[in-house]
């Protein structure tokens, strides 16, 4: 049976844009289960500040953009695979994963924070460090490299979904939720009834668009796309769209936030 190309790309993967010429399609892997970075809108199409800039990045590439749905641990494999093309899916440049593949110059610089319940006598990340404290956080993620190397007499609980994970904090299965600031933020303001946010930043990480190391032409392409995205004020109009509320908060408290 031979489907319209229009059914096979909905059937195949959630797109950004669907081209016959599919050799010459950019194909970005992300998680699309992080908003504002990268979810799905009321209508099914990726949207968010990633999914935006990968369109940015593909018209300057002169290349049609096709976004491939990939849970964030398998993001890598995907990438090493030739599944995909690049990372673009907020993820963290780290030595472990410099191992294995190559990154751009940094986009945005963020830190790892906690969310504790409301009445937590957790102050900081060393309140956790002690027989019987749990903490969750996200599997595959730097928040659970952190935790593993720090926090020795913790309990380290590793959950695929952000959802479940703030859910063991709400249900008084964890003493805290170490996930990135914009993230714990947005789970404070959900649930500011039931817990606190604590955004000094355990650790400070730089976002950056994982490639593959034998492909220096594509990471040269990006790089140089960067540069000119942020010299333009692409960064900022992002920032001011999907971001504009946290910006304040953040300001308001002293934390350093920014592309």
């Amino acid at each position: 049976m031979k489907w319209p190309l229009l059914l096979l790309c909905a059937a195949v993967t959630v797109l950004s844009s669907c081209s016959s010429k599919k050799s010459n399609a950019l194909v970005v892997g992300m998680e699309l289960d992080f908003p504002p970075f990268e979810t799905i809108d009321d209508a099914g199409r990726p949207a968010g500040m990633s999914v935006d800039l990968a369109e940015a990045l593909g018209r300057s590439l002169g290349r049609p953009v096709r976004i491939e749905n990939i849970p964030f641990v398998g993001l890598i494999p995907a990438l090493k695979a030739g599944r995909i093309d690049l990372i673009l899916s907020s993820m963290t440049d780290t030595p472990q994963r410099r191992e294995s593949i190559a990154f751009s110059d940094p986009y945005f610089n963020i830190g790892l924070a906690l969310l504790v319940g409301k009445n937590s006598p957790i102050q900081s990340a060393a309140d956790l460090d002690q027989p019987g404290r749990t903490l969750v956080v996200r599997q595959g993620t730097t928040s659970e490299t952190w935790a593993r190397a720090h926090l020795r007499q913790a309990r380290i609980l590793a959950i695929e979904k952000e959802s479940a994970a703030v859910l063991e904090v709400l249900q008084g299965r964890a003493d805290a939720f170490m996930y990135d600031q914009v993230a714990i933020w947005q789970n404070w303001k959900r649930h500011s009834d039931q817990t606190r946010a604590l955004l000094e930043p355990v650790q400070r990480e730089s976002l950056a668009i994982g490639l593959r190391k034998d492909d220096t032409t594509l990471r040269e392409q990006v790089n140089a796309f960067l540069k000119e995205y942020r010299a333009a004020g692409g960064f900022e109009k992002l920032g001011d769209k999907y971001l504009e509320e946290q910006k304040a908060a953040f300001k308001e408290r002293g934390i350093p936030f920014y592309f």
